[in-house]
């Protein structure tokens, strides 16, 4: 038997609230999202769960939804490693845009391509595409996440919406075509125990996509 990873898409960004594409900016979480955090923190509590070690982003609303969960399980001190490999993808020239702003300019095809495609970047040098997104967080995943849960820890990863989706359609074997329609919600648990081959041996998904965009 191995151990469990817990993943949550942080709770609702000021930015969010705003509709603007994000990415690497840095905004805080709203109320709302407080709100999420904390009762994702109580939805993990109530089912007894405590972590060995907690991952979390470079940015501040994954840190703060992943304190607000610790602090909801009762492990304020937990010791917590940040890192950008985890960091939302970098939308490029889009970052701080309106997304109705960006689909009048470009048309709603282009903006829909560039947010949920797998290969094609936003515009802009730093543009990054889910594909690229994968190629920093599923390293770091191998090396530095799964190997706490194959010793049979439980361990808690905070992070964003797109440094997620590139994490789970590995786990749960999603190809490129069905990933572009996986939303994940703010402030939801996604329970994973692995086998010992690093394999998915349940998923649970605790509350709903509410805030899934």
């Amino acid at each position: 038997m191995t151990g469990t990873l817990v993943l949550v898409r942080h709770g609702q960004s000021e930015w969010n609230k705003k509709n603007l594409f994000t990415g690497w900016k840095d905004p805080d979480l709203t109320e709302q999202g407080v709100a999420e955090a904390i009762e994702a923190g109580k939805l993990l509590a109530d089912r007894g769960m405590k972590f060995d070690i907690a991952f979390t982003s470079d940015l501040i609303r994954a840190q703060k939804t992943c304190q607000h969960i610790l602090d909801g399980v009762g492990q304020s001190s937990l010791e917590t490693i940040r890192d950008q490999a985890l960091n939302e993808r970098n939308y490029g020239d889009l970052a701080g845009l309106n997304k109705d702003d960006a689909r009048k300019k470009w048309g709603e095809e282009q903006v829909h391509i560039w947010r949920r495609s797998y290969d094609t970047p936003p515009p802009g040098d730093e543009g990054e595409s889910l594909r690229d997104t994968g190629a920093r967080v599923w390293p770091y995943y191998m090396q530095e996440v799964l190997p706490r849960v194959l010793r049979n820890e439980t361990v808690l990863v905070a992070a964003h919406g797109n440094s997620l989706r590139s994490l789970v359609m590995i786990l749960d074997h999603m190809t490129q075509e069905s990933v572009t329609s996986l939303n994940l919600g703010t402030g939801v648990p996604m329970i994973y125990t692995l086998n010992a081959d690093s394999t998915v041996a349940n998923k649970e998904v605790l509350g709903d996509m509410r805030g899934a965009h």
